[in-house]
């Protein structure tokens, strides 16, 4: 299988990681209108699951190292395929949550709670779980970048004229996703070994543990989003014979999300032998900020806004390079 050998080429995967994970939301506004945020997740989960297949009948199964995919999914021990599909299901329902904060209380609440915590209580999870990299330094970056999502989510309150329609319930859901989501990078790295090249018996090689953990959240997702369809957040229940009404075209716009987020999850697990599942992990959360650019440079979220409004940006990139720069330079 294709494996990493030095670290500024992890970063660069890392780099990868932050914007395809920061990106992938672009096909939901391209799926928007009649398309429902529910309809659409099918299509993104089963782009997520394709991908891990591709990846694993290709990368997965080329060069000298490690074991071939099909060879390490057979001989990985229940503790391992439980781990990785428990961070599957672990992560469905944070994303879920999380997206069901935004809906209710509006980004302003729901992105420094939820994407927040997410952010520094992963980066500490993984990093107890393998102490790679300089502990002040990546803590140090860490707090960068939270100021910048909280700073982004000011920047949306200020620039939005909607009021919150339930802040409280908006808060309580981010509240959950986020402890959740911190937690869903550390239980797939759980079901993997420490060493690519010769890995340990009855453990997943980064292949077969990013399609483990897709079928995770394929399969809680017949469980989330059948209860979310009948009973959403936000507007009228949607049932299946909504889903496959849809056009071909806008069923392909689902996929590609869920194709570009793992794209970023595989090349996150891949870095994150030799950047350290902590900076792998956090680098990615970066994220937001890429989602960020896309909200200001392309779709105009932005436009016409005020000069504080447009002081509060700067700061939030500001904050998120210098935050990026240290993170990178904590696993040097």
């Amino acid at each position: 299988m294709y494996i990493i050998n030095d670290y500024p080429l992890a970063v660069f995967f890392c780099f990868i990681t932050m914007l395809c994970w920061g990106s992938w939301a672009n096909t939901q506004k391209l799926a928007e209108g009649n398309w429902r945020f529910e309809l659409f997740y099918w299509d993104y989960v089963l782009g997520i699951v394709l991908l891990s297949l591709v990846f694993g009948f290709t990368l997965g199964s080329i060069g000298e190292g490690g074991r071939p995919f099909l060879e390490d999914l057979s001989q990985a021990d229940l503790s391992s395929f439980w781990n990785a599909l428990a961070g599957g299901v672990v992560f469905n329902l944070a994303n879920i949550l999380i997206v069901a904060a935004i809906s209710v209380s509006g980004m302003a609440v729901a992105f420094p709670v939820g994407i927040g915590l997410a952010l520094v209580l992963g980066v500490l999870i993984n990093y107890i779980s393998e102490q790679k990299g300089d502990p002040t330094l990546l803590f140090l970056g860490v707090v960068f970048v939270t100021v910048a999502i909280v700073l982004d989510a000011m920047a949306y309150k200020k620039n939005s004229k909607d009021k919150p329609k339930d802040v409280s319930k908006g808060l309580k859901l981010a509240l959950i996703g986020g402890v959740l989501m911190s937690f869903f990078y550390f239980l797939v790295q759980q079901s993997m070994s420490l060493n690519f090249q010769l890995p340990e018996v009855g453990k997943f090689t980064p292949y077969s543990a990013v399609f483990v953990f897709s079928i995770g959240i394929l399969l809680s997702n017949l469980v989330f989003n059948t209860i979310l369809m009948r009973k959403p957040v936000d507007g009228d229940p949607v049932s299946y014979r909504d889903y496959f009404a849809g056009n071909f075209k806008v069923h392909l716009v689902g996929i590609l999300g869920g194709a570009i987020w793992c794209v970023g999850m595989a090349f996150s697990i891949i870095a994150s032998e030799q950047a350290g599942p902590a900076i792998s992990y956090g680098l990615g959360q970066g994220a937001t900020m890429v989602a960020a650019f896309w909200g200001v440079f392309v779709w105009r979220e932005f436009k016409g806004a005020s000069t504080s409004t447009q002081t509060m940006l700067k700061s939030m990139f500001a904050c998120f390079i210098v935050g990026i720069i240290i993170i990178i330079y904590a696993g040097i």
